[in-house]
């Protein structure tokens, strides 16, 4: 135990120390180009290049949920790597990220990923969409930090609530100190941590002698099903719902958006994600063969016991009881540091995307419009606290913790996703459509209930199922309700169309004079600059940004770029209206 916390101290300094470095090197980042430190904070000075930019991006996606999990579904009997489904999900949600979304998030010169719905939909309805934004953040971090202290104290024994305060202190300190560029440095540490860490432990454990030939057991029974698994045909439509979940339930994320808009140019965004994605596929393979090692170990050889992890509750636990008992000390201590690394890697992320949405969408565009710079950046530092806290209480507190990440995800999927691509790719959408769609999606994800939660479903979609789930160290058994249809699509999908028909729906009552002006609250269609909408010029810090995408962009000079990227539509505005309109207030 003495030598395991040593290797956790040692790996834990290192981290720290890149983050305070990371921070130190950059601390005048963005200066002479007149770059505001809050911008500079979220999105690291608009200089991020191609190799730090690629392990960022690909950090944050292989964290503590992406290993351990795509490890524990190709152990689970009944699973396997059929539906291992995180690695190509997530992907493919990046390669479509850079294809479709990178380029005009970054080219219009956003900030953050709620820009766009604020320009658009008003202020009152950015505020909307950051709640399942926050939550989807929040609820990820704890869910990992509570999977970090469960692993610490496999391995090595220690006290759970410590680790995790310990591991949410450090990842805090260095993100409160260095915004996005603390975080961006230490996933290159952390991401080639992970990497090395399961590399190394991989072979130790195939040569186990209580560990049959993976080779075999992927076909062959010998100690459970094969760890191949397959799709059931009353599965598939369940399948095909979880992948689409995760393919595109990926992309409306700050903490991916964050590193798109840090990119030195668009083109720059898209090759990041298609980068990442590699990344992605190439981290995932460890995790597959050590939940294929899980599959093929005679437990009773092992110090572990005879009853298998799946029979004591503890699927969940695979990887480290993997690291702890086929693998000698020194290999298993070195292991959880990859581990620890891939939490920290997506805790730090996920903290400063949730403090950069609220510091700027929240408090400056809707409250404080007038805040200066400062101001912002001590928001910013307040929230990374307070958020860091909140997401640690609840990893300690709340035993339904991945229920509420599960839950929000979907809300993440259904709600978002479709807003972002309305807002971004379809003309005349607005407001009434936004609050319609996210009527929509709510009502209909919601209504599919939550089992994880506890939450009965009052809609029943065609071919719900009531299944019996038996825990094996109570034996108790809970009668759940099992939906079959890919209602999270459905809802999806149905939120998406209900944004488009009551956009139109409404722009047609008002344009045709069916409804008085006066009934237009919302100033969404008759009003050409609502006070509630956010003008083109606000949600950037200078009148002139144009983007020449397809320049070459030297990756620690192409902050000049943000200084010169201009908006055509914005001048064309700017060159039909008095520079002193009220409409065309910044908040420089």
């Amino acid at each position: 135990m003495t030598v395991g916390l040593a290797a956790i101290a040692l790996f834990y300094v290192l981290i720290l120390a890149v983050g305070i470095w990371a921070a130190w090197k950059n601390k005048h980042a963005g200066e002479a180009e007149g770059t505001d430190r809050s911008e500079t904070i979220m999105v690291g000075g608009r200089d991020i290049g191609l190799f730090v930019g690629g392990f960022t991006m690909t950090a944050t996606w292989v964290g503590g949920g992406y290993i351990n999990g795509t490890a524990e579904y190709v152990y689970l009997p009944g699973y396997g790597l059929a539906w291992a489904q995180a690695p190509f999900g997530y992907a493919l949600s990046l390669v479509v990220g850079g294809l479709f979304f990178a380029k005009p998030m970054r080219s219009r010169g956003y900030v953050t990923m709620l820009d766009p719905f604020q320009q658009k939909y008003g202020k009152r309805m950015g505020g909307l969409l950051f709640i399942p934004a926050l939550m989807g953040e929040i609820f990820w971090s704890a869910a990992i930090l509570s999977a970090l202290g469960a692993t610490l104290s496999v391995i090595i024994d220690i006290n759970i609530k410590m680790s995790v305060v310990i591991s949410a202190c450090i990842a805090i300190f260095y993100t409160l100190v260095g915004g996005l560029y603390s975080v961006a440095y230490t996933d290159v540490v952390q991401l080639f941590c992970i990497f090395l860490g399961l590399w190394v432990s991989v072979p130790f454990a195939l040569n186990n002698p209580a560990v049959s030939d993976i080779k075999i057991s992927a076909v062959k029974e010998i100690y459970q099903a094969p760890w191949k698994g397959n799709i059931k045909r009353e599965d598939t439509w369940v399948w095909i719902d979880n992948f689409c979940l995760l393919m595109l339930g990926g992309i409306p994320w700050q903490v991916y958006f964050q590193r798109v808009l840090s990119a030195s140019s668009a083109t720059y965004a898209q090759v990041l994600s298609f980068i990442a994605a590699a990344g992605c596929l190439v981290m995932a393979v460890p995790s597959v063969m050590i939940g294929a090692i899980g599959a093929s170990t005679d437990w009773n050889q092992t110090a572990y016991g005879p009853v298998p992890p799946k029979e004591r509750d503890q699927a969940d636990m695979i990887l480290p009881i993997v690291l702890q008992y086929l693998c000698p000390p020194f290999v298993s201590f070195f292991g959880l540091g990859a581990v620890s690394a891939a939490v920290m890697s997506s805790a730090d992320s996920s903290i400063l995307s949730a403090s950069s949405m609220f510091a700027r969408n929240i408090y400056q565009l809707a409250f404080r419009q007038s805040a200066s710079d400062t101001e912002i950046v001590w928001v910013m530092r307040v929230t990374i606290f307070v958020f860091g806290g909140l997401a640690t209480a609840m990893a300690l507190l709340t035993g339904t913790v991945y229920g509420l990440w599960y839950l929000s995800s979907d809300l993440v999927y259904v709600i978002i996703f479709p807003q972002l691509i309305s807002v971004l790719f379809v003309k005349g959408t607005n407001t009434y459509g936004s609050v319609a769609a996210y009527v929509f999606g709510l009502i209909l994800r919601i209504g599919g209930g939550e089992p994880y939660l506890s939450l009965p479903p009052f809609i029943y979609y065609p071919g719900w199922q009531i299944e019996d789930r038996i825990h094996h160290l109570t034996g108790e058994v809970e009668h759940i309700v099992v939906q079959k249809f890919p209602f999270k699509t459905v809802s999806m999908l149905a939120s998406f169309l209900g944004n488009v028909a009551f956009s139109y729906l409404a722009k047609y009552l008002f344009e045709s004079g069916k409804l008085l002006p006066k009934y237009d609250f919302l100033d969404a269609v008759l009003a050409q600059h609502s006070i509630e909408n956010m003008d083109k010029t606000t949600l950037v810090n200078r009148n002139t940004i144009v983007l020449s995408e397809m320049a070459a962009v030297k990756p620690r000079l192409s902050v000049q770029l943000a200084a010169t990227f201009t908006r055509r539509d914005t001048l064309a505005e700017e060159d039909s209206s008095p520079e002193d309109s009220p409409n065309h207030e910044t908040l420089d």
